[in-house]
């Protein structure tokens, strides 16, 4: 639930459907809109293994191909989030052109904002305990 609150304003993303309980095979809905442009999207978990991660596919939305994998990792002093995204336009041999030109700097932008924002989110770590003698 709190992705709509790490995501950009800019989208007016908002979660439409999602079950109570994430797990593989939890579908989600979702509305965006892009320059005006209203956007349906479809997701689903297709790994699951908490406390490490999740993977989650597009099933229908702006995309040939979107597979986002989420990743966790304890480091000292907290967590290390880590996001990999695999996409692909619909457009064929002018998709990478697309992509390079607006696509990335805009998905880049998007996890940039995400990293912030969860930064700005999260109580600030506690001091690192210190033995003494």
């Amino acid at each position: 639930r709190n992705l709509e609150r790490i995501t950009p304003p800019w989208l007016r993303f908002r979660i439409l459907e999602a079950p109570a309980e994430l797990g593989v095979g939890a579908r989600l809905r979702y509305r965006l809109s892009l320059f005006g442009i209203p956007i349906r999207w479809r997701t689903e978990i297709v790994e699951w293994t908490p406390p490490r991660g999740f993977v989650d596919v597009q099933r229908r939305g702006p995309f040939l191909l979107w597979e986002h994998t989420h990743r966790l990792t304890p480091v000292a002093g907290g967590t290390e989030i880590y996001d990999h995204v695999r996409y692909r336009l619909f457009l064929g041999p002018l998709g990478g052109l697309v992509r390079r030109l607006l696509v990335r700097g805009w998905v880049e932008g998007i996890f940039d904002y995400r990293a912030e924002a969860v930064l700005s989110e999260l109580p600030a770590p506690a001091e690192p305990l210190r033995r003494t003698g």
